[in-house]
């Protein structure tokens, strides 16, 4: 077999017998870590330490990993300012948390007979939230209903890591003290009149 030393440096050739020696002094594990190679390459290692590492390594790959989630979000082709401004806004929301949107117009009775007008509507969202993300899929019919999708130009870690720094800030700005308030400012009084004075004004 071949083998690899525990810190990367090749030992060479060596019969079974005597990797496990060498194992045996330096009190570490034999593994076998390419054993479709011709020889067969073994390490030197501590498994046990090697096995804790790599699964370290996993549940902190695992925890940073965000999966983009697909939301879904319909529309009525008569719609109103004020109703087109609130779907507008949950838009807004998840794509600023780095989701997909899913955006349906469902058209009803004569109205499919516009898919036009549908299609100007879904113009018009892509373009008011063309800061936070862009048309992945384009608008296209299905049955009565017209849909298009629209990415977030931020990754969904990217996102969550943003509006970490964004809470941390608002606490750290909460938790510091405020500025002292200014001492007012003092107002002068007259010295209030004394006898003589009051005896000469009077005699005046």
């Amino acid at each position: 077999m071949r083998l690899v030393g525990p810190n990367g440096e090749q030992v060479g050739i060596v019969r079974v017998e005597d990797a496990l020696r060498l194992a045996d002094e330096a009190g570490l594990d034999l593994v076998e870590v390419a054993p479709t190679a011709r020889p067969p390459v073994c390490k030197l290692m501590d498994f046990g330490k090697y096995k804790y590492e790599a699964d370290m390594k996993a549940r902190e790959a695992r925890k940073n990993q965000s999966n983009t989630i697909l939301k879904e979000i319909r529309f009525r082709l008569k719609i109103d300012p004020h109703d087109y401004a609130t779907k507008k806004g949950h838009v807004v929301r998840f794509l600023s948390a780095g989701d997909k949107v899913k955006v349906m117009i469902m058209f009803r009775g004569r109205e499919q007979s516009r898919p036009e007008m549908g299609f100007r509507l879904l113009q018009r969202l892509a373009e008011d939230v063309s800061d936070l993300g862009s048309v992945e899929s384009s608008p296209r019919q299905d049955g009565r209903n017209m849909v298009m999708v629209i990415g977030p130009h931020k990754k969904k870690a990217e996102a969550k890591a943003e509006e970490r720094r964004r809470k941390d800030t608002e606490a750290a700005e909460a938790a510091a003290p405020g500025t002292a308030p200014a001492a007012p400012a003092e107002v002068p009084t007259e010295a209030p009149a004394t006898d003589e004075t009051a005896a000469s004004t009077t005699a005046s």
